[in-house]
């Protein structure tokens, strides 16, 4: 590289530093440099920071909160400094300090309680346990296991955000630990660390140990060993977290936090996956969760408990809003009771929906429906237990949804009343002055009606209910199809393909997994367009003597083309002149090249018969007549409209004959590109966009020097037999010794436009003819 040349590198300041006779630790962590060294495994700096007096005070640093008076490199750069030597990962810096018990205290000492944490060195530490235990991890587990009141100290600190990482990696929660060591990690089960977590929610009130608490907890669930998994799953430890949720003198955020991990129970990839993939998962597939009876069974008991936090009526605390106000405010605890029941349903418990039906829970939930006529998340938990109730197969259920709740009836009387009530009862209140908003479920009636007849298509006792209702009937003929039809996006002209009317989808990603797009073939074209020069690079060697490239030297191969095509949102069939089409994308129709060839235009080279482009005495690079298997092409156009017979003469050797217009027909001249050889040799380099021909008379050793003409003085049909008899490799010009080589004509647009505009067969054929007569000679 540059700085790595001879007499253009300077030395390091960190070995500047190093060559001093007395030099302190101070002075190489305020060089910046020092971490770019210990990454390069500078020998003499590792050998001077492995020395257990700067590795304890490399720690101190991380560990001991600077003095008030200290300076700003004290305070931030000295503590950022030595974190990072740590996790550069030298191995004997990191076998230094877990080898070293005194070493390993004074690190923990970090969380005793009579301690500083700062947020600012509590991460540091965190990093700098987690690389421990990533790169020493049987050592650092010996002395944890050695020490366990460090357990309790963390779980002590788990409001710290970076504390709470450093005991998810420690308690196994991480997937690829205890994989890998399993016997390590064992001791961890034997241990209370779930009480003491557990307990947390009890013992403080602030939300961010809540919320850091029940991360933890629904980090062991996703990830538990199975010890670990087997306790909190049980239903013992289910009632212990239900207790201190339910507690009266405890913060919502308990009652929150606590469902998040019950909810984490019976569903542990709801939290690592995206809303939308859920949302989908619910309304498309039913019941896909699959949860440990026992644990369903141990959530029952606090059923009853959870469902009279529900009840609105006795709630006093108002909010304003734009619409009106709010008495009271749903709330995010009510919003996770919801949530719950929702995840609780899609189990598919026949426990679960018996005690539901017996409590009157779908009943309570949807009242809230329309009690929050414009709280969107209720109502797409809500819709979610609507559907599941609806796709299970238990018939009490779905009796009791239709005809106790009387869902169809509460439906209509929305679509009757569609405007908010001003009664004072409810918790929605418009405002006063204004007139009353439309109501904002509307949408969601919609998709719960046809998901009604949907499912009445395939049930006979849903289907039976509708048509009874004849209320139902007439709305569903005179409103919701009329509906349904004017909001059916694929019917609209305003930026969708039309084409797309027939379709029923949910995301744009379904309508490109039925495509039948040939994607290697794709992939094949713009791999071959960049690789033969189609598009600019200007990143490639000027060094390179020629086009001529081999395989590692393609920066755009077909695996790559083929990601590239891939991960495009291809459109549906449009009309010709789509780019995206299997045909080849550089094949031009004759009306094309007929319209080409009247405006004087080059035809655009494809990657079957490889044109290369001819350029005027004024271009940068030269044109060298001769064959070339990999890269050959022809060039056409036509002459420019107006031009005069007379005008159109050029002088040739002695020994040519004249060639009639018939000739005209001939295969077009092959021509490759090559870059100026540095080399000076006369046979490799000519003037720029001159062509290298060979006369008749230089096969018999009377080279031939006619001069240069200009674009207007050529004549095609002699240009034709020159190009088509007369051509050879400038490499043969050379070994015959004949002389210079003759330099007869230049080309030009308007002389190269009337070679030819033969296609690739002719072409094809052109070549194995040339191909012959070479093995011929």
């Amino acid at each position: 590289m540059f700085w790595r040349m001879a007499g253009l590198s300077t030395a390091s300041p960190v070995e500047t530093i190093l060559d001093k006779d007395n030099f302190t630790l101070e002075e190489l962590l305020d060089e910046d440099e020092i971490i770019q060294e210990c990454k390069a495994l500078n020998g003499r700096l590792i050998n001077f920071l492995r020395e257990r007096v700067q590795v304890e005070q490399l720690i101190r640093y991380i560990v001991e909160e600077a003095p008030e008076d200290a300076e700003k490199r004290r305070t931030f750069k000295f503590p950022f400094i030595a974190c990072e030597i740590f996790t550069c990962e030298v191995d004997i810096i990191l076998k230094t300090l877990v080898e070293d018990e005194e070493l390993m205290n004074l690190l923990f000492s970090f969380l005793e309680p009579n301690h500083s944490h700062s947020t600012l060195l509590a991460g540091y530490f965190s990093k700098v346990v987690v690389c421990l235990l990533l790169r020493k991890a049987v050592p650092f587990l010996h002395y944890i296991q050695g020490h366990q009141d460090i357990v309790k100290k963390l779980v002590d600190l788990i409001g710290i955000t970076s504390i709470m990482e450093v005991l998810i990696r420690l308690v196994g929660a991480d997937e690829h630990m205890y994989s890998n060591y399993m016997e390590a990690m064992h001791w961890i089960q034997d241990t209370d660390v779930l009480e003491m977590i557990v307990d947390k929610f009890s013992s403080s009130d602030s939300p961010e140990v809540h919320a850091n608490a029940a991360e933890t907890l629904c980090a062991i669930t996703r990830f538990a060993p199975p010890g670990l998994s087997s306790k909190i799953s049980s239903p013992s430890f289910i009632g212990r977290l239900f207790r201190h949720a339910l507690e009266d003198s405890r913060p919502n955020s308990v009652l929150v936090n606590s469902l998040s991990v019950c909810i984490s129970l019976l569903d542990p990839r709801r939290l690592t996956l995206g809303t939308y993939h859920m949302y989908g998962r619910q309304m498309t597939h039913g019941s896909t969760v699959t949860a440990n009876p026992e644990t369903v069974v141990g959530m029952l008991e606090s059923l009853g408990d959870l469902l009279k936090l529900l009840d609105v009526s006795s709630v006093d605390n108002t909010l304003l809003t734009t619409y009106g106000k709010l008495q009271p405010p749903l709330g995010k605890h009510r919003l996770k009771v919801v949530e719950f029941i929702s995840v609780l349903l899609t189990v598919g418990s026949e426990a679960a929906e018996k005690e539901l039906v017996s409590l009157g829970a779908v009943q309570r939930i949807l009242d809230l429906f329309f009690k929050y006529p414009y709280n969107n998340f209720v109502h797409h938990h809500i819709e979610n237990i609507l559907v599941s109730c609806l796709e299970s197969k238990n018939a009490p259920l779905v009796e009791h949804l239709l005809r106790e709740c009387d869902l169809v009836g509460k439906i209509l009387q929305a679509e009757k009343n569609s405007t908010l009530s001003a009664d004072s009862d409810k918790p929605t209140i418009p405002a006063e002055g204004r007139p009353a908003p439309r109501i904002g479920n509307i949408g969601h009636l919609t998709r719960i009606s046809n998901k009604l007849i949907q499912l009445g298509n395939n049930n006979s006792e849903i289907e039976a209910y509708l048509q009874e209702n004849s209320e139902w009937t007439d709305w569903q003929t005179n409103v919701l199809s009329k509906r349904n039809a004017l909001e059916n996006v694929y019917q609209w002209a305003c930026g969708r393909p039309t084409a797309l009317h027939d379709r029923n989808r949910d995301s744009d990603d379904d309508d490109y997994q039925d495509r039948d797009y040939d994607v290697a073939a794709l992939a094949n074209n713009l791999s071959q367009a960049f690789r033969y020069g189609l598009y600019s690079n200007d990143d490639l060697d000027e060094g390179q003597g020629s086009l001529e490239r081999d395989d590692e030297d393609v920066y755009f191969d077909d695996e790559s083309a083929e990601v590239v095509i891939s991960s495009l949102r291809l459109g549906d069939d449009q009309e010709s002149g789509s780019l995206f089409t299997n045909s080849n994308w550089f094949a031009f129709e004759d009306d094309r090249a007929s319209s080409d060839r009247a405006t004087g235009s080059l035809t655009s080279p494809s990657p079957d018969t490889m044109e290369a482009n001819v350029t005027n005495g004024g271009g940068e690079d030269n044109v060298i007549v001769g064959e070339d298997d990999d890269l050959v092409d022809t060039a056409t156009s036509s002459p420019e409209p107006g031009t005069k017979p007379e005008d159109s003469e050029v002088s040739v050797p002695n020994n040519s004959t004249e060639v009639g217009s018939s000739e005209t027909d001939k295969p077009p001249e092959w021509v490759e590109w090559r870059e100026t050889s540095d080399s000076g040799e006369p046979s490799d380099a000519l003037p720029n966009g001159e062509l290298q021909t060979v006369s008749p008379d230089a096969a018999t050793g009377s080279p031939s020097s006619d001069p240069l003409v200009g674009k207007d003085e050529i004549d095609v049909g002699h240009q034709a037999e020159i190009s088509a008899e007369k051509t050879s490799k400038p490499s043969e010009l050379s070994e015959s010794g004949n002389g210079n080589p003759s330099s007869d004509s230049t080309t030009s647009d308007a002389a190269a436009s009337d070679i030819g505009t033969q296609g690739t067969q002719e072409a094809a054929a052109t070549v194995g003819d040339k191909k012959d007569d070479k093995e011929g000679n």
